[in-house]
């Protein structure tokens, strides 16, 4: 099968609060937007061709839920969703989780929005205070924290939608698989932070894995009440995430230059099969990001660059069941087409799966 990828355009706008960091290898900008936070980026993909004609299917015809980058991009952005602390006078499209204006809950649902998210945020900012008082000058082991927590939240989504698939609640598959690549991706970091040294000491590995149980138990509550706000917590820990690898090759850059990359991160990057690194970057074709690895500075740019991906990843599950897995046939997105079946039992939450369980007995359908 053969992939084309045609020109590609996107536009960015986000709340007061938010501003998109953008870095490349010379030059570095925040670009800050303030109109609109509630509306996402849109991207339109064309031309994907396919020898069998019932599946001939357009990449106009393909939801992209999350915004996509040009193979020849120099910057990385990331987006974050809209400022908790203020609502946009214009709510539109189901973005980001919010409700469209017909509905009769639109008011209570949007306070609800900022409610979690407002949470969200006052938690990861306690976080990061703690993390940046106990390690301001010893990045290595602040890194193995940072990825022995980043880690956490797939699995805890996985164990929640297995729950979900026992009693025949749930049917989307491109969630089980993009969220294990993403697990899958974040253990390689943690993998290349052990090989530098950052779980050398015992307190490090104490606090990282006690922190990590709390944040399991605390993530598969939250995500069986609300995916929205659980996908929203991860934006921030992995927005955080970003940040930081940013800072530090902003500030070691030249030094990790002269550095050999640890043989954990060359196996990841450039050896074997790559379908899930391909398959956790939902806002990218597959095989048009192949990471070069010759030095220590090239490890922390791909790492920072993945932060960047799972940062689009979660905004994009904001909106439920928008995502898609970056390997699903785009005929499986087609009206038209019956020979690309689209999976049934679906529902919001346990709440939700409950309620549709007693009073629509098609979501158990298998």
């Amino acid at each position: 099968m053969a992939i084309s990828t045609s020109a590609m355009s996107f536009g960015t706008s986000v709340s007061s609060y938010s501003c998109l960091r953008a870095s490349s290898f010379e030059k570095s900008s925040v670009l800050c937007n303030t109109q609109n936070p509630f509306r996402f980026n849109s991207l339109f993909s064309i031309g994907k061709s396919h020898g069998s004609s019932r599946c001939s299917v357009s990449r106009k015809s393909c939801r992209v839920r999350a915004t996509l980058l040009q193979e020849n991009e120099e910057e990385v952005v990331v987006e974050k969703s809209f400022a908790p602390k203020s609502f946009p006078g214009n709510v539109g499209g189901g973005s980001n989780g919010e409700p469209p204006d017909d509905s009769s809950s639109n008011g209570l649902e949007k306070w609800v929005i900022k409610l979690e998210q407002s949470v969200n945020i006052l938690l990861t900012d306690s976080v990061i205070k703690i993390l940046d008082t106990l390690y301001h000058d010893r990045n290595y082991a602040r890194f193995f924290v940072l990825e022995t927590i980043a880690r956490v939240p797939y699995f805890a989504f996985i164990s929640v939608l297995h729950m979900y698939e026992s009693f025949g609640w749930w049917r989307r598959a491109d969630y089980m698989k993009v969220h294990f690549a993403e697990s899958w991706n974040e253990m390689h970091h943690l993998l290349i932070m052990e090989e530098l040294g950052g779980n050398a000491w015992w307190f490090d590995r104490f606090l990282a894995q006690h922190i990590a149980i709390f944040y399991y138990f605390m993530t598969v509550l939250m995500y069986a009440l609300s995916p929205r706000m659980a996908y929203h917590f991860s934006e921030c820990v992995e927005s955080h995430a970003y940040e930081t690898y940013d800072k530090f090759i902003k500030d070691q850059g030249e030094e990790l230059k002269n550095l050999p990359a640890p043989k954990i991160a060359v196996d990841y990057y450039t050896g074997g099969d790559l379908y899930l690194f391909d398959e956790f970057q939902t806002s990218r074709e597959p095989n048009t990001r192949r990471p070069k690895i010759d030095n220590l500075y090239d490890v922390f740019m791909n790492i920072r660059d993945d932060e960047a991906e799972h940062c689009k990843t979660m905004k994009a599950c904001q909106t439920h069941g928008s995502l898609r897995s970056p390997h699903t046939n785009p005929c499986d997105e087609s009206e038209d087409d019956t020979g690309c079946p689209v999976p049934q039992a679906d529902c919001i939450g346990i709440v939700d799966c409950i309620k549709k369980s007693v009073t629509d007995p098609q979501v158990i359908k298998r």
